[in-house]
Order: structure tokens, then sequence, then C-alpha cells
């Protein structure tokens, strides 16, 4: 396939399609347990951990197999997907005392769909490779209405031959599932997208501010943005105004979502990335710095497009 980068057509998953032997799915956040349940709706059978208990509860309820360690998960399903907030978490999960590759079989796929370092998975996937299992990288976008309606796009590196198994399980979750290359492209591929999200969000929320003490209704600016050369996804489908669109975190007071503080963090990747490769992000740089402000004023847990509201209030910018 000549290493050509290319994404790959849609899937739609059947039943007739795919093995329901279990699957074990490690990571049961605002990201991770919608994805689940798609899994679930695909009639696979799940092995499930989180460190947190009470986030297994529905799912126990629903007759899946919790189970209290990634090491168990890994004894009990050849097939396990991970869906965490940080690189340490990542490791833990691994490599930890208690973790997938204490007990992960000969032949076994990891399929890692959190955002982390791209050095970090390429040693996860060395590490795993090790014990005879395939570790590929598969970082999400979409947010959590994408996650819930199955809609996501994964960006997947590694083996490109084992590309279409893990294409099977990702099809289910999402609509789009495009391989990036080896290991740590998709992780790369993330970073990059997310650092354009940040700096396009802040811009919607400077404009839109401006835009207000201009004397625009803010329905109004939004409309003719998102009819203009300046229409973005932050502009038209996740606006941070509050009462300018329905169904996004700042109709619910920012919660839920994608919180600032995992911004933060994804910013602090592209930063760290920008420096091995000595890129130049000076608009990246700027949106990490304001981002850690937002998490040192009491916004680490508000929805990243809660910047329009920090910028609200911040007169001294």
């Amino acid at each position: 396939m000549n290493g050509v980068q290319r994404p790959f057509r849609n899937l739609v998953c059947s039943r007739s399609m795919a093995s329901k032997t279990p699957v074990g799915f490690i990571g049961l956040g605002n990201m991770g347990n919608p994805m689940a349940k798609n899994l679930m709706k695909h009639g696979y059978p799940l092995i499930i951990y989180d460190v947190f208990p009470d986030a297994c509860k529905e799912f126990q309820d629903a007759g899946e197999q919790v189970v209290s360690s990634p090491e168990d998960v890994a004894e009990k399903a050849d097939r396990i997907i991970t869906v965490l907030p940080t690189s340490i978490n990542a490791i833990e999960a691994y490599s930890g005392a208690n973790g997938i590759l204490k007990k992960v079989k000969k032949g076994s796929l990891l399929i890692d769909s959190s955002t982390i370092d791209p050095a970090v998975s390429k040693e996860l996937a060395k590490e795993a490779e090790k014990m005879g299992a395939v570790f590929m990288d598969a970082p999400v976008s979409g947010g959590v209405g994408a996650a819930r309606s199955g809609n996501l796009t994964f960006m997947v590196g590694g083996v490109e031959d084992e590309f279409a198994a893990a294409q099977q399980l990702l099809g289910c979750m999402g609509s789009n599932v495009v391989y990036c290359g080896a290991v740590g492209t998709g992780q790369a591929a993330k970073i990059c997208n997310n650092m354009l999200l940040a700096i396009s969000m802040i811009g919607t929320a400077e404009t839109m501010n401006l835009g207000i003490r201009l004397g625009l209704d803010p329905k109004l600016l939004a409309k003719i943005l998102n009819m203009s050369s300046g229409r973005c996804w932050s502009s038209d489908s996740y606006n941070p105004v509050p009462g300018v669109m329905d169904g996004v975190p700042s109709a619910n007071n920012y919660q839920g979502g994608f919180g600032t503080t995992l911004m933060a963090k994804d910013l602090g990747l592209a930063q760290d990335s920008a420096t091995s490769t000595k890129s130049p992000i000076l608009l990246g740089s700027q949106a990490h710095q304001i981002y850690r402000m937002m998490c040192a004023k009491g916004y680490s847990q508000k929805d990243f497009s809660s910047v329009f509201q920090f910028l609200r209030e911040e007169e001294t910018f």
C-alpha cells in the first residue's frame, strides 16, 4: 500500500461483520462511556474497568463483566480499548503493577484512544511487542456528542497490516477511521487538530465578545459568521456564547464536553512537540498560556468553550 496516508471509507458495523468475542474497555469518562455503549449496541460483550468503580455500575447493571484491574481485563480479552486522560494514566494502565502488559495474551490487539505524548505511544508499542501483542494509537476527535452518536473520527497509528482489525472495532464508534502511519502518528494528528481547535475557539470567543460589545445580537452575529468566511466548527457547531445554540456546553453553564484541563494538557503536548521539532507555534503557545490561566482561575472543570466567559471577565486583556 506504498505508505500513502489516506482516509478509509466510512465503516458501518453490522452483526454479520464482526466476531463477537469480548472486548476489553478501560476508561469510562465523558468519552469512554458513550464509546463503550456503542460497542454494546453492536453486540460486543465487554470486560470493563475504570479506576472509579461508580463509573462501571451502569455497565454492570446492563450485564457486562466488571473486573478490578487492567491486568484482569487483559486476562479475559484479547482486544482492548483504552480511553484515558493523560500519558501518566496510560503508562499506569499498560505498564503499571496491575497493568495490561502483566497478563496480555500473545496476539492481542491493544488500541489506545487516549490523547497522549507520541513518544509514550511509541514506548508502549515497543513494550507490547516484547509481549507478542500489537499496540496502536487511535485518538479521537468529535467531542461527547459525536461519541454518543457514533460519529467520532479516529486517527490511527500502528502496523498497517493490523489496521483492518482495529477498524472493525473503531468503526462501531466512529464514522471516520483514518490510517495515519506508524505508531505515534495518530497522536501527532490529534495534537495538531486540538491546537487548531483551541486557537479557533479563542478566536470565536474574542469575536463574539467584540461583536456583543459593539451592540450586535449574538445569535445574529453567529448567523452572519456561519454564512461568511469566518465560519469554523467553534462558531457553527460548538458556539461558546450562552443562548446561541442548544445542546452544547455553553447552554449548560459549560458543564460536560471537553474540559479546560484536558485542553491545556493537549496544548502542552503540542508545545513539547513544537520544541522537539523546532516548529514555531506562536498562536498555539498563546492558546496554551490562556488555557493554563483558566485552570488557575477556577475554569479547570468547565468545558474549554468557557474561554468566552473567561475573556469577558478578564478586562485586563
